[in-house]
Protein backbone atom coordinates (compact mmCIF):
# COMPACT_ATOMS: atom_id res chain seq x y z
CA UNK A 1 0.00 0.00 0.00
CA UNK A 2 1.52 3.95 -0.80
CA UNK A 3 0.19 6.77 1.00
CA UNK A 4 0.27 9.77 -1.39
CA UNK A 5 0.97 13.83 -0.45
CA UNK A 6 -2.82 14.10 -0.96
CA UNK A 7 -3.71 11.28 1.76
CA UNK A 8 -0.97 12.79 4.45
CA UNK A 9 -1.89 16.50 3.60
CA UNK A 10 -5.88 16.97 3.44
CA UNK A 11 -7.30 14.02 5.77
CA UNK A 12 -4.93 15.78 8.83
CA UNK A 13 -5.87 19.40 7.92
CA UNK A 14 -9.95 18.73 7.60
CA UNK A 15 -9.29 16.91 10.79
CA UNK A 16 -7.46 19.47 12.65
CA UNK A 17 -9.22 22.40 11.77
CA UNK A 18 -12.58 20.41 12.47
CA UNK A 19 -10.99 19.65 16.34
CA UNK A 20 -9.90 23.42 16.42
CA UNK A 21 -13.20 24.90 15.50
CA UNK A 22 -14.74 22.72 18.55
CA UNK A 23 -12.40 24.04 20.36
CA UNK A 24 -13.22 27.82 19.68
CA UNK A 25 -16.85 27.04 20.57
CA UNK A 26 -15.55 25.97 23.52
CA UNK A 27 -14.07 29.42 24.16
CA UNK A 28 -17.11 31.34 23.11
CA UNK A 29 -18.74 29.08 25.40
CA UNK A 30 -16.48 29.85 28.49
CA UNK A 31 -16.56 33.62 27.78
CA UNK A 32 -20.11 33.50 27.81
CA UNK A 33 -20.13 31.76 30.91
CA UNK A 34 -18.24 33.82 33.05
CA UNK A 35 -19.30 36.93 31.34
CA UNK A 36 -15.73 37.83 29.36
CA UNK A 37 -15.29 39.25 26.51
CA UNK A 38 -14.24 36.62 24.11
CA UNK A 39 -11.75 38.84 22.33
CA UNK A 40 -9.67 38.97 25.43
CA UNK A 41 -9.26 34.99 24.50
CA UNK A 42 -8.34 35.92 20.96
CA UNK A 43 -6.12 38.54 21.96
CA UNK A 44 -4.01 36.08 24.58
CA UNK A 45 -0.78 34.85 24.61
CA UNK A 46 1.29 32.26 26.41
CA UNK A 47 4.47 34.45 26.96
CA UNK A 48 4.87 38.01 25.48
CA UNK A 49 6.77 37.27 22.78
CA UNK A 50 4.64 34.72 21.39
CA UNK A 51 1.72 35.51 18.57
CA UNK A 52 -1.93 35.82 19.94
CA UNK A 53 -4.70 33.15 19.43
CA UNK A 54 -5.88 35.29 16.16
CA UNK A 55 -2.38 35.18 14.97
CA UNK A 56 -1.97 31.13 15.50
CA UNK A 57 -5.26 30.43 13.64
CA UNK A 58 -3.77 33.07 10.63
CA UNK A 59 -0.13 31.31 10.73
CA UNK A 60 -1.75 27.83 10.65
CA UNK A 61 -4.18 28.72 8.05
CA UNK A 62 -1.52 30.00 5.74
CA UNK A 63 1.15 26.95 6.48
CA UNK A 64 -1.76 24.37 5.35
CA UNK A 65 -2.95 26.40 1.96
CA UNK A 66 0.34 27.14 0.76
CA UNK A 67 1.47 23.80 1.34
CA UNK A 68 -1.51 22.55 -0.80
CA UNK A 69 -0.71 25.45 -3.61
CA UNK A 70 3.27 24.81 -3.71
CA UNK A 71 2.74 20.53 -3.19
CA UNK A 72 -0.62 20.60 -5.89
CA UNK A 73 0.77 23.44 -8.19
CA UNK A 74 -2.06 25.46 -7.57
CA UNK A 75 -2.13 28.94 -7.23
CA UNK A 76 -2.58 29.50 -3.64
CA UNK A 77 -5.30 32.12 -2.40
CA UNK A 78 -4.29 34.96 -0.67
CA UNK A 79 -5.90 36.03 2.80
CA UNK A 80 -6.21 39.30 4.92
CA UNK A 81 -5.05 38.74 8.25
CA UNK A 82 -7.84 41.00 9.45
CA UNK A 83 -9.76 38.68 11.32
CA UNK A 84 -10.79 40.19 15.11
CA UNK A 85 -13.84 38.02 16.22
CA UNK A 86 -14.49 34.11 16.28
CA UNK A 87 -16.90 34.36 13.38
CA UNK A 88 -14.25 36.12 11.49
CA UNK A 89 -11.79 33.04 12.37
CA UNK A 90 -14.11 30.49 12.02
CA UNK A 91 -14.78 31.75 8.49
CA UNK A 92 -11.33 31.71 7.58
CA UNK A 93 -10.55 28.27 8.38
CA UNK A 94 -13.53 27.20 7.06
CA UNK A 95 -12.40 29.07 3.59
CA UNK A 96 -8.77 27.60 4.01
CA UNK A 97 -10.91 24.09 4.08
CA UNK A 98 -12.72 24.93 1.39
CA UNK A 99 -9.21 25.90 -0.71
CA UNK A 100 -7.43 22.54 0.05
CA UNK A 101 -10.49 20.43 -0.67
CA UNK A 102 -11.13 21.90 -3.88
CA UNK A 103 -7.58 20.53 -5.37
CA UNK A 104 -8.17 17.23 -7.07
CA UNK A 105 -5.98 14.33 -5.79
CA UNK A 106 -4.96 13.78 -8.97
CA UNK A 107 -3.33 17.24 -8.94
CA UNK A 108 -0.82 16.09 -6.00
CA UNK A 109 0.51 13.46 -8.27
CA UNK A 110 4.54 13.71 -8.15
CA UNK A 111 4.38 15.74 -5.20
CA UNK A 112 6.63 13.86 -3.20
CA UNK A 113 9.40 14.60 -5.50
CA UNK A 114 8.55 18.12 -6.78
CA UNK A 115 10.76 20.94 -5.97
CA UNK A 116 9.48 23.15 -3.58
CA UNK A 117 10.89 26.97 -2.92
CA UNK A 118 9.82 28.41 0.37
CA UNK A 119 10.15 31.83 0.73
CA UNK A 120 11.97 32.94 3.96
CA UNK A 121 13.12 35.95 5.77
CA UNK A 122 16.74 33.69 6.51
CA UNK A 123 16.26 33.23 2.91
CA UNK A 124 14.85 30.81 0.57
CA UNK A 125 13.94 27.25 1.98
CA UNK A 126 14.61 24.54 -0.87
CA UNK A 127 13.63 21.04 -0.86
CA UNK A 128 11.83 18.41 -2.00
CA UNK A 129 7.84 17.48 -1.64
CA UNK A 130 7.70 15.09 1.07
CA UNK A 131 10.43 16.21 3.02
CA UNK A 132 8.46 19.82 2.61
CA UNK A 133 5.03 18.39 3.71
CA UNK A 134 6.85 15.70 6.90
CA UNK A 135 9.26 18.18 8.44
CA UNK A 136 7.92 21.52 7.70
CA UNK A 137 4.40 21.88 7.42
CA UNK A 138 3.00 19.51 9.24
CA UNK A 139 5.46 20.18 12.59
CA UNK A 140 4.72 24.13 11.93
CA UNK A 141 0.56 22.99 11.74
CA UNK A 142 0.55 21.27 14.44
CA UNK A 143 2.67 23.94 16.24
CA UNK A 144 0.48 26.84 15.86
CA UNK A 145 -2.50 24.46 16.44
CA UNK A 146 -1.35 23.40 19.61
CA UNK A 147 -0.11 26.93 20.56
CA UNK A 148 -4.24 27.98 19.82
CA UNK A 149 -5.09 25.30 22.68
CA UNK A 150 -2.89 25.85 25.24
CA UNK A 151 -3.98 29.66 24.77
CA UNK A 152 -6.97 28.67 25.54
CA UNK A 153 -6.25 26.23 28.31
CA UNK A 154 -3.99 28.62 30.22
CA UNK A 155 -7.13 31.05 30.24
CA UNK A 156 -9.23 28.30 32.00
CA UNK A 157 -11.14 27.22 28.69
CA UNK A 158 -12.45 23.69 30.19
CA UNK A 159 -10.61 21.38 27.07
CA UNK A 160 -8.13 18.51 27.29
CA UNK A 161 -5.98 16.25 25.26
CA UNK A 162 -9.31 14.72 23.56
CA UNK A 163 -10.64 18.45 22.88
CA UNK A 164 -7.30 18.22 20.66
CA UNK A 165 -7.62 15.36 19.33
CA UNK A 166 -11.15 14.66 18.54
CA UNK A 167 -12.55 11.23 18.38
CA UNK A 168 -10.79 8.97 16.65
CA UNK A 169 -12.62 6.65 14.01
CA UNK A 170 -10.19 4.43 12.63
CA UNK A 171 -11.30 6.02 9.28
Amino acid sequence: MSISVHDILVPTVNRVFANTLVLLKKAEAFAAAKKIDVGVLLNSRLAADMFPLIKQVQIASDTVKAAAGRLSGTETPSFADTEATLPELEARINKTLEFINSIPAAKYAGAESRDIVVPRRSGDLHTKGLPYLLHFVLPNFYFHVTALYAILRHNGVEIGKNDFLGKFDNA
